[in-house]
């Protein structure tokens, strides 16, 4: 008894939170999902993929917490509007994880030979949709009588940070959700704390088919990875524990890189 009266005290738990998480269906989102579940939070789960959310949601469920599946596409306003309708249902939303985003096609691009149709929907995805979700979650957190402080994570990228050879339209976008993580904390400050986490290379579904890495050497030791190994989802999702909680009362306007020091 005494353990467990220690765990509901800690900073790090996330006892009768509601907490959003977009893209959950796989990847770095279910690991951030589950790892906000582990942390005591109920969780609202979307992507547009439904099959790959109830597999997710049964994995919460399976820790004892509340489980919410929305299939919606974050590109499009009507389906944020549904992600934050759920999570109000459900008593928050205290905390909105924007994990949504990637390469659009799997392909990445040299900037000088990237199509403007092409730049448009990598913009869309990694850019536009999280500005439209900070509005929409900062409406529904502003709006609610039980969220004290919101907190909203944007979900960066350790190629935010300086040149992205052969990734420009993507370390551009990443970079792009630094600066407006910054704004957004500056203008939604006391209620709404935003900060971002920026993953290194993590071997995920999109990670592995954007990639052509050799076959005859570890991926950490190509990219020379100084903590020597690849990143998992769970590593993602511990951080985010950290930024949603009271740990980081006193944080804001910040990203976190996960990248095992690179």
């Amino acid at each position: 008894m005494a353990q467990q009266d220690a765990g509901a005290s800690s900073p790090y738990r996330l006892d009768e939170k509601v907490a959003v998480v977009t893209g959950a269906g796989k990847g770095i989102g279910r690991g951030i999902a589950v790892c906000l579940a582990k942390a005591g939070a109920d969780v609202v789960i979307s992507s547009r993929t439904v099959g790959d959310l109830q597999r997710v949601a049964q994995d919460i469920r399976d820790l004892g917490r509340k489980a919410y599946v929305v299939g919606a596409d974050v590109t499009q306003e009507e389906g944020l509007e549904m992600i934050a309708a759920a999570a109000e249902q459900a008593g928050g939303p205290h905390i909105w994880v924007n994990n949504a985003g990637g390469l659009p096609d799997a392909t990445p691009r040299y900037l000088t030979r990237t199509p403007a149709e092409k730049w448009d929907a990598q913009m869309d995805l990694n850019l536009r949709a999280v500005f439209m979700a900070c509005q929409v979650a900062a409406q529904s957190m502003q709006a609610s009588a039980t969220v004290d402080q919101g907190c909203i994570i944007n979900i960066s990228s350790r190629a935010a940070a300086g040149g992205s050879i052969k990734n420009g339209p993507y370390g551009a976008s990443k970079a792009a959700v630094n600066s407006l993580t910054q704004t957004f904390a500056l203008e939604l400050a006391p209620k709404i704390r935003v900060n971002a986490v920026a993953p290194g290379p993590i071997p995920t579904e999109n990670f592995n088919a954007s990639t052509n890495f050799p076959d005859d050497q570890p991926i950490e030791k190509t990219l020379r990875v100084p903590l020597a190994r690849m990143g998992t989802p769970e590593d993602i999702g511990h951080a985010v524990v950290f930024m949603a909680s009271e740990a980081s009362a006193w944080v804001t306007g910040q990203c976190l890189y996960v990248t095992g020091g690179l």
